[in-house]
Protein backbone atom coordinates (compact mmCIF):
# COMPACT_ATOMS: atom_id res chain seq x y z
CA UNK A 1 0.00 0.00 0.00
CA UNK A 2 1.44 3.55 -0.65
CA UNK A 3 1.75 6.25 1.58
CA UNK A 4 2.31 9.90 0.94
CA UNK A 5 4.42 11.23 3.27
CA UNK A 6 4.63 14.87 3.75
CA UNK A 7 8.05 16.21 5.97
CA UNK A 8 7.82 19.45 7.86
CA UNK A 9 9.36 22.64 7.37
CA UNK A 10 13.24 23.12 6.79
CA UNK A 11 13.07 19.03 6.02
CA UNK A 12 13.49 17.43 2.98
CA UNK A 13 12.84 13.82 1.92
CA UNK A 14 13.85 10.63 2.69
CA UNK A 15 14.38 11.57 6.67
CA UNK A 16 13.73 8.40 9.64
CA UNK A 17 10.35 8.32 9.86
CA UNK A 18 9.47 7.80 5.84
CA UNK A 19 12.75 5.48 6.05
CA UNK A 20 11.41 3.61 8.69
CA UNK A 21 7.51 3.10 6.97
CA UNK A 22 9.74 2.22 4.01
CA UNK A 23 11.18 -0.37 5.85
CA UNK A 24 8.10 -1.83 6.95
CA UNK A 25 7.53 -2.52 3.76
CA UNK A 26 4.88 0.28 2.78
CA UNK A 27 5.16 2.04 -0.67
CA UNK A 28 6.15 5.59 0.58
CA UNK A 29 5.91 8.86 -1.63
CA UNK A 30 7.75 11.85 -0.13
CA UNK A 31 7.64 14.79 -2.10
CA UNK A 32 9.93 17.82 -2.05
CA UNK A 33 7.55 20.06 -0.67
CA UNK A 34 8.89 24.09 -0.71
CA UNK A 35 9.36 25.83 2.57
CA UNK A 36 8.66 29.77 1.18
CA UNK A 37 4.96 28.49 -0.21
CA UNK A 38 2.56 26.69 1.72
CA UNK A 39 -0.11 26.82 -1.45
CA UNK A 40 2.47 25.47 -3.92
CA UNK A 41 3.28 22.80 -1.33
CA UNK A 42 -0.75 21.76 -0.56
CA UNK A 43 -0.34 21.36 -4.89
CA UNK A 44 2.56 20.00 -5.02
CA UNK A 45 1.12 17.61 -2.44
CA UNK A 46 -2.77 17.17 -4.44
CA UNK A 47 -0.76 15.96 -7.00
CA UNK A 48 1.07 13.29 -5.66
CA UNK A 49 -2.07 12.50 -3.90
CA UNK A 50 -3.91 12.69 -7.36
CA UNK A 51 -1.35 10.35 -9.35
CA UNK A 52 -0.82 7.73 -5.90
CA UNK A 53 -3.77 7.19 -4.35
CA UNK A 54 -2.23 6.29 -0.83
CA UNK A 55 -4.23 4.52 1.92
CA UNK A 56 -2.50 7.07 4.07
CA UNK A 57 -1.77 10.28 4.09
CA UNK A 58 0.98 11.12 6.75
CA UNK A 59 1.96 14.94 7.77
CA UNK A 60 5.03 15.71 10.29
CA UNK A 61 5.00 19.55 11.50
CA UNK A 62 4.55 21.78 8.51
CA UNK A 63 3.39 18.35 6.69
CA UNK A 64 0.61 17.82 8.86
CA UNK A 65 -1.04 21.47 8.24
CA UNK A 66 -0.28 20.38 4.15
CA UNK A 67 -2.18 16.95 4.29
CA UNK A 68 -5.38 19.05 6.39
CA UNK A 69 -5.78 21.31 3.67
CA UNK A 70 -5.86 18.60 0.33
CA UNK A 71 -8.52 16.62 -0.57
CA UNK A 72 -7.44 13.35 0.92
CA UNK A 73 -11.14 11.05 0.23
CA UNK A 74 -11.09 8.09 2.00
CA UNK A 75 -7.28 7.69 3.11
CA UNK A 76 -6.51 8.08 6.83
CA UNK A 77 -4.78 11.32 7.63
CA UNK A 78 -1.98 10.48 10.51
CA UNK A 79 -0.78 13.81 11.93
CA UNK A 80 2.90 13.80 13.50
CA UNK A 81 2.99 17.23 15.73
CA UNK A 82 0.41 19.42 12.98
CA UNK A 83 1.73 22.84 12.90
CA UNK A 84 -2.07 23.97 12.03
CA UNK A 85 -2.03 26.73 13.49
CA UNK A 86 1.11 28.48 11.69
CA UNK A 87 0.09 27.23 8.51
CA UNK A 88 -3.42 26.80 5.70
CA UNK A 89 -7.04 26.90 6.95
CA UNK A 90 -8.29 23.57 7.66
CA UNK A 91 -9.11 24.09 11.06
CA UNK A 92 -10.66 20.62 11.66
CA UNK A 93 -9.76 16.83 10.86
CA UNK A 94 -11.89 13.96 9.76
CA UNK A 95 -13.02 11.18 11.48
CA UNK A 96 -10.49 8.82 11.08
CA UNK A 97 -7.29 11.02 11.63
CA UNK A 98 -4.72 9.85 14.62
CA UNK A 99 -2.57 12.45 15.74
CA UNK A 100 0.92 11.63 17.25
CA UNK A 101 2.41 14.30 19.49
CA UNK A 102 4.54 14.50 22.43
CA UNK A 103 3.99 16.18 25.27
CA UNK A 104 7.11 17.57 25.70
CA UNK A 105 7.22 18.97 22.27
CA UNK A 106 9.07 22.57 22.09
CA UNK A 107 8.17 23.44 18.58
CA UNK A 108 4.41 22.57 19.12
CA UNK A 109 2.67 23.07 21.97
CA UNK A 110 0.63 19.61 22.88
CA UNK A 111 -2.49 21.70 23.62
CA UNK A 112 -2.76 22.46 19.50
CA UNK A 113 -3.56 18.99 19.24
CA UNK A 114 -5.67 19.11 22.14
CA UNK A 115 -7.44 22.05 20.64
CA UNK A 116 -7.56 20.38 17.23
CA UNK A 117 -9.47 17.57 18.31
CA UNK A 118 -11.55 19.02 20.33
CA UNK A 119 -12.57 21.12 17.26
CA UNK A 120 -13.22 18.26 15.10
CA UNK A 121 -15.70 16.46 17.53
CA UNK A 122 -13.45 13.56 17.62
CA UNK A 123 -12.76 10.90 20.58
CA UNK A 124 -9.62 11.88 22.85
CA UNK A 125 -7.90 8.67 21.44
CA UNK A 126 -7.67 9.98 18.15
CA UNK A 127 -4.53 12.18 19.96
CA UNK A 128 -2.10 9.50 20.97
CA UNK A 129 0.75 10.97 23.30
CA UNK A 130 4.03 9.63 23.14
CA UNK A 131 7.97 10.62 21.84
CA UNK A 132 10.14 12.64 23.56
CA UNK A 133 10.00 16.18 21.65
CA UNK A 134 9.01 17.27 18.39
CA UNK A 135 10.90 14.69 16.02
CA UNK A 136 9.11 11.78 17.34
CA UNK A 137 11.98 9.48 15.90
CA UNK A 138 11.96 7.72 19.28
CA UNK A 139 11.61 3.89 18.71
CA UNK A 140 8.12 3.48 20.56
CA UNK A 141 7.13 6.96 18.65
CA UNK A 142 8.08 4.89 14.85
CA UNK A 143 6.47 1.85 16.23
CA UNK A 144 3.25 3.50 16.74
CA UNK A 145 3.47 5.30 13.53
CA UNK A 146 3.78 1.81 11.89
CA UNK A 147 0.57 1.00 13.85
CA UNK A 148 -1.24 4.33 12.51
CA UNK A 149 -0.55 3.87 9.07
CA UNK A 150 -1.15 -0.61 9.13
CA UNK A 151 -4.68 0.42 10.37
CA UNK A 152 -5.26 3.03 7.98
CA UNK A 153 -4.24 0.51 4.99
CA UNK A 154 -7.10 -1.79 6.36
CA UNK A 155 -9.91 1.00 6.82
CA UNK A 156 -8.97 2.33 3.17
CA UNK A 157 -9.16 -1.33 1.73
CA UNK A 158 -12.07 -2.19 3.05
CA UNK A 159 -13.85 1.19 1.91
CA UNK A 160 -12.73 0.66 -0.87
CA UNK A 161 -14.14 -2.69 -1.21
CA UNK A 162 -17.33 -1.51 -0.06
CA UNK A 163 -17.34 0.69 -2.79
CA UNK A 164 -16.58 -1.08 -6.00
CA UNK A 165 -17.86 -4.31 -4.66
CA UNK A 166 -20.91 -6.37 -3.52
CA UNK A 167 -18.81 -8.78 -2.50
CA UNK A 168 -17.99 -8.41 1.50
CA UNK A 169 -15.08 -6.02 2.33
CA UNK A 170 -11.14 -7.13 2.07
CA UNK A 171 -9.98 -8.04 5.35
CA UNK A 172 -5.93 -7.60 5.08
CA UNK A 173 -3.66 -9.58 7.45
CA UNK A 174 -1.06 -7.66 8.41
CA UNK A 175 1.25 -8.75 11.60
CA UNK A 176 1.30 -6.15 14.23
CA UNK A 177 4.36 -4.21 14.39
CA UNK A 178 6.12 -4.07 18.30
CA UNK A 179 4.13 -1.34 20.10
CA UNK A 180 0.07 -1.08 19.32
CA UNK A 181 -1.26 2.42 19.19
CA UNK A 182 -5.15 2.34 19.76
CA UNK A 183 -7.16 3.34 16.34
Amino acid sequence: MHILFLHGWNSVPGGVKPTHLARHGFEVVNPQLPDDDFDAAVAIAQAEFDRHCPAVVVGSSRGGAVAMNIDSGPARLVLLCPAWKRWGQAKTIKPGTLILHSRADDVIPFAHSEELVMNSGLDAASLIEIGNDHRLADPESLDALVNACRGGCRLYVEAASCRFSSAPPIRTHLPPAPISAPE
